[in-house]
């Protein structure tokens, strides 16, 4: 089993950028898919990108393709999300999740492990 911890949250002005980070302990997290999600206030939880196990392929939502970058650290065992050019419809909590298995998924059903959350507001 694999706990997670997400940091790196914050309040930021429109076009600014936010790295955050997820540290996992207890297995290493290439046995697993890592994705990130969001959940504003009022809507449901929605993918934003994903990093498969072991081989790294990435998996971006059309909403932040190009401008959010997900990345491992196996050293580390951390997984970022560096997010440039913000704007305010990003503002939510953000969820790093894993999936046992470590093949890709956007559904958040298929994560089995969730971190606590962090909160990112992007203000206009």
């Amino acid at each position: 089993q694999v706990q997670l911890v997400e940091s790196g949250g914050g309040l930021v002005q429109a076009g600014d950028s936010l790295r955050l980070s997820c540290a996992a302990s207890g297995r290493t997290l290439t046995s697993y898919a890592t994705g990130w999600f969001r959940q504003a206030p009022g809507k449901e939880r929605e993918f934003v990108a994903a990093i498969r196990g072991i081989f790294g392929t990435t998996n971006y939502a059309d909403s932040v393709k190009g401008r959010f970058t997900i990345s491992r650290d196996n050293a580390k065992n951390t997984v970022y999300l560096q997010m440039n050019s913000l704007k305010p419809e990003d503002t939510a909590v953000y969820y790093c999740a894993a999936r046992s298995g470590g093949l890709l998924s956007t559904q958040r059903n298929d994560y089995d492990y969730w971190g606590q959350g962090t909160q990112v507001t992007v203000s206009s």
